[in-house]
C-alpha cells in the first residue's frame, strides 16, 4: 500500500533540500541530485496546491452576477 505524502511533508523535505544546497557543503554530484530532487518536490507541491484550489472553487458558492 503506497502512502501519498501530504503537502506539509513535501514542503518540509523541500526546505531541507534548499537548506543543504544553501550551506554549499555538499559535493557537486550530490548538489545536482539534491537540485533535481528539489525540482520534483516543488512540482509535487504545486500540483497539490492546484488540486486544493480546484476543490475550493468547486465548493464555493457561485458569485452573484
Amino acid at each position: 500500500m503506497s502512502h501519498e505524502r501530504t503537502f506539509e511533508e513535501l514542503q518540509r523535505e523541500l526546505e531541507e533540500v534548499v537548506s543543504q544546497l544553501e550551506r554549499g557543503e555538499v559535493p557537486v554530484d550530490e548538489a545536482i541530485a539534491l537540485f533535481e530532487r528539489g525540482q520534483e518536490l516543488y512540482k509535487a507541491c504545486v500540483a497539490l496546491l492546484e488540486a486544493a484550489e480546484l476543490r475550493v472553487e468547486e465548493l464555493a458558492p457561485p458569485s452573484p452576477s
